[in-house]
């Protein structure tokens, strides 16, 4: 065995692209397992200095060999050589790894994931009446507010972002958000 860092000869390049295509046409296991004893202390190595534990990392490298006897037929001597395909994969597989730890296992109990559950009659007729209330007051309400409310709350945009659209001053915006909200408030409040 080579020293960690030490490059291949052509010959041996070869020999390993060989190997390869050997595990691809015959699933040759004499092929594999040179493959195999070659690469899978190396990628451990690798994938230990990309930070994975050396546990995960003896997983992760079983598993990338397992895929390159699987796939091999996909490697392309004329794209890379067999260790720069080899350690693309375990590369990648580290980064799936990674991402999978770093999302949170979902709470079965979590109230957003939950479905909705069967709204009361009586809260849908009130709803409803709300709604009734909210639109009835919405058109009490001059232009300028009413735009400047539907831009906010139907197309969510910024104070600033209506000011940019509608070339307004930012004070403006707010002050007329406000004394909609002012308005609708009363309105609501005397019902």
């Amino acid at each position: 065995m080579r020293p960690a860092g030490e490059t291949l000869s052509e010959p041996e390049r070869e020999h390993f692209c060989d190997l390869l295509d050997a595990v691809a046409a015959n699933q040759d296991r004499e092929a594999y397992s040179e493959l195999f004893a070659y690469y899978a202390p190396r990628l451990k190595s690798y994938l230990v200095r990309l930070g994975a534990d050396p546990g995960s990392a003896e997983e992760i490298a079983q598993d990338v060999m397992v895929t390159v006897w699987r796939k091999a037929s996909l490697f392309d001597r004329t794209q890379a050589s067999v260790s720069t395909w080899i350690f693309r994969i375990a590369r990648n597989r580290r980064i799936d790894v990674y991402r999978r730890a770093k999302k949170p296992a979902l709470d079965p109990e979590e109230p957003m994931i939950l479905p909705a559950g069967v709204e009361a009659p009586d809260a849908r007729v009130d709803a409803l009446d709300d709604e009734v209330r909210v639109r009835e007051a919405l058109k009490d309400l001059p232009e300028e507010q009413l735009s400047m409310l539907k831009l906010a709350f139907y197309e969510g945009l910024s104070h600033r972002e209506i000011a940019d659209r509608l070339d307004v001053p930012l004070g403006t915006v707010k002050s007329r958000i406000r004394l909609a909200f002012v308005k609708m408030k009363s309105r609501l409040a005397d019902e």
